[in-house]
């Protein structure tokens, strides 16, 4: 395992970040802390988590799990989404919430501080001013450590910096957008913003949510235990495309003359970038785990970036007019 520095924050963290959204649903008890223990006899430092992942259970598997070397383990957890039955307050990044969240988390955790405290999206109805003031009290109080951002837009991480400077609340130190071959959105603005105002990276899905695996077939029913067998709405969402499904076929073939899997190549094609300090790995199964770490051997070259470009334009998704619905265009607003 290598280590980078995270933005300007000098942390030192893994290349790789363990993700742990599958952990107490989709991957059992057992499992997610043989692979956490795993994770961590291989160096891993970084574990990431969010107070919504499998309500609240993936926290609870994670805190039980690092809690002899806590002060090792380089925690993050996530604060906006909540659920959704509609009850005022219990999402967002009003203060209120905020502070109902971090002591939520922090007794699913079972610890009594954050590493990184992100701030999960986007919340339009929220001015930043009282998000960061917000912030600065949970570090003052000595809850959190540093803070981050997640799925920001790339003018709403350089004005968040500078809200942070205007109130005297250290800045953020780490950016986690969705990046990976068939998504390069995060190229256009995200990344050079965060660079900028010296933030990390570290992006979640570098396998565009199991597209990238090499598991899905363009003319084939899906597996029913994969991710497009259940219907998972996020990945109908966002990666499941015709246009991704064929790149993945390409980079498929393109990688066996190569002798590498596409699974290490892809994860390590968004190593590959400078502003990326870490990328984050979620694994359903130990053996998903371990197929992820090869990526740490592999070296992309220049001509391997050329195939990549030749593939997805930088800056752009695999489909022409592609948008997330969850983190939709907000510069039309109609009178």
């Amino acid at each position: 395992m290598s280590y980078r520095t995270l933005g300007q924050s000098g942390l030192k963290v893994s290349t790789l970040t363990l993700g742990s959204m599958m952990f107490g649903e989709q991957t059992g008890t057992e499992e997610s802390l043989r692979i956490i223990d795993k994770a961590w006899d291989q160096g891993v430092n970084f574990i990431d988590t969010a107070d919504v992942y499998n309500g609240g259970r993936s926290e609870e598997i994670v805190g039980e799990a690092i809690a002899a070397r806590r002060s090792e383990w380089v925690l993050a957890t996530k604060v906006a989404v909540g659920p959704s039955d509609g009850v005022p307050n219990r999402a967002g990044l009003n203060r209120k919430h905020i502070f109902n969240a971090i002591d939520n988390s922090l007794r699913r955790l079972d610890t009594d501080y954050i590493d990184i405290y992100y701030l999960h999206k986007e919340d339009h109805d929220t001015p930043l001013e009282v998000t960061v003031s917000a912030i600065g009290d949970l570090i003052r109080q000595g809850k959190i450590r540093y803070w981050g951002v997640s799925n920001f837009r790339g003018w709403r991480i350089a004005e968040i910096a500078n809200v942070a400077q205007r109130l005297g609340v250290d800045k953020p130190v780490i950016s986690q957008p969705l990046y990976n071959i068939v998504n390069r959105q995060a190229e256009l603005e995200q990344l050079p913003a965060a660079a900028f105002h010296g933030l990390g990276v570290v992006p979640y899905s570098p396998l565009a949510r199991g597209v990238l695996s090499g598991k899905y077939a363009v003319d084939a029913a899906p597996a029913s235990d994969s991710r497009a067998g259940r219907q998972d709405k996020r990945l109908l969402e966002t990666e499941w495309r015709a246009e991704s499904l064929q790149i993945a076929r390409r980079i498929q073939d393109y990688t066996r003359e190569k002798g590498v899997g596409i699974v290490e190549f892809a994860i390590a094609w968004v190593l590959n970038n400078q502003a990326v300090s870490s990328a984050i790995v979620g694994p359903r199964t130990e053996q998903q785990w371990d197929s992820y770490l090869k990526a740490l051997e592999v070296r992309i070259s220049a001509e391997d970036e050329a195939f990549v470009d030749s593939l997805v334009t930088p800056g752009h998704a695999s489909t022409p007019g592609f948008n997330d619905v969850q983190h939709f265009v907000s510069g039309r607003p109609l009178r």
